[in-house]
Order: structure tokens, then C-alpha cells, then sequence
């Protein structure tokens, strides 16, 4: 955990849609903190630091609240569709040495062999982690990866300290070679397209011969 991840979170004791737009006109975020069987907590965060920490997933944050510290993991963002602009933090009390279960971005580095293509299946997976020690990334190197390679969530190799939540059979890289199925579709598509014309022509002999 970052100290950039330190925080001084405001109590807040005013609710509702007009307290919540009145606090982010003033630059800051409301947020909720709950778990480990306390009462569910409301502050007021600064925005703009709360912005910068929140460019990387599933973050800790050292929060200041009246002079006490308190850990909480980062669990729901709430966005503005339109003006992407964070308008909700739920947030979950967490302890030094906690385990936590989380989703971690699968990062991708290096090429298959040459004429193939790496397709990522899975853009996360689910890992149990220290708290405080939450890898940002899990990097799979695809570096000179043949075509028919398939890297399943059992074969990643994952951060130290972390243990696989996934499905061990959850597909994670797919390497192929791009276009081989698509011209094996593209003939049987001709293929189907010529038996139909033939079958077309056939049939208008048929109805001349008739008409005949």
C-alpha cells in the first residue's frame, strides 16, 4: 500500500441526493465504510486525491476519521455515465494481515510467434491477498507462444503472497493464427452459396420445362 494512499476522511452527518450534490460542487466525494461488524460509517473525501488513487484498481486507503486511522479497501466505485466523475465510494474496514479475495487485472506482455495472434479471455482474475500487500496487475508473458497455445488460470504464475480464487480451468490465453477459421468458413459460406444457385437454376429448368 502506497503512503499517497493516505487520506483524511471528514465525518458526514448529512444525507440525500442534495447533501451528496452540495459536497461534490465542493470538490469532494461522499463515501460509506462498513464491515467487521461496525456501524456503517459516512465521510466526505477529497476528490482529487481520491481520483488519482482510484487510476489503479483495488485500492487500500489509510483514512484519517478524527484523529483515528482505519483501513478500508476501495469495493464500489459509482460513476457518472455521462461525465465519468465519481459520485459514491463504498468502502470495506480491513485490518493489517487480513486476508481479502479481489479481482486483479491480467496484464499481457510480450508477442506470440510470429503469424499467430494472443487473445485474452480473461481480463481478471480472482485472488486472496494480504490487504495491505494487493498485487495492481497479473502479468502472463505470451512471448513466442505457438498457435494452439492455451493458458489456463492454473498456469499463471501469480504475484508472491497471493493464492488463485478463479476456476483453475478458466481460460486465460488463446493463441491462434488469425483468418485460418475465418477462410475455412468463408468456403463452406461459397460452397453453400453455389449449391444453393445451382439448386435455383434447377429448379427454373424445371418450371420452363413444365410450362412447356
Amino acid at each position: 500500500m502506497a503512503d499517497d494512499n493516505k487520506l483524511t476522511a471528514e465525518p458526514r452527518e448529512q444525507f440525500g441526493k442534495g447533501a451528496a450534490r452540495k459536497i461534490r460542487a465542493a470538490g469532494k466525494i461522499p463515501a460509506v465504510i462498513y464491515g467487521h461488524g461496525t456501524d456503517p460509517q459516512h465521510v466526505t473525501l477529497p476528490g482529487h486525491e481520491v481520483a488519482l488513487i482510484l487510476r489503479k484498481a483495488n485500492q487500500v486507503l489509510d483514512l484519517d476519521i478524527s484523529g483515528k486511522s482505519q483501513l478500508a479497501l476501495v469495493k464500489d466505485v459509482q460513476k457518472d455515465p455521462v461525465r465519468q466523475i465519481i459520485e459514491h465510494l463504498d468502502l470495506i474496514v480491513v485490518r493489517k494481515g487480513e486476508k481479502v479475495t479481489v479481482d486483479v487485472p491480467v496484464h499481457v506482455e510480450g508477442e506470440s510467434a510470429p503469424g499467430t495472434i494472443a487473445a485474452l479471455d480473461a481480463n481478471t482474475l480472482s485472488v486472496e491477498a494480504e490487504a495491505t500487500h494487493i498485487p495492481e496487475r497479473i502479468v502472463v508473458d505470451i512471448e513466442g507462444l505457438e498457435e494452439g497455445t492455451q493458458l489456463f488460470a492454473k498456469d499463471i504464475t501469480l504475484p508472491t503472497g497471493s493464492t488463485l480464487v478463479s476456476d483453475p480451468e478458466t481460460l486465460v490465453i488463446n493463441v491462434t493464427v488469425p483468418g485460418a477459421a475465418d477462410l475455412g468458413e468463408a468456403a463452406e459460406g461459397a460452397e453453400a452459396t453455389a449449391a444453393e444457385t445451382t439448386e435455383a437454376a434447377e429448379g427454373e429448368s424445371s418450371e420452363a420445362a413444365a410450362a412447356e
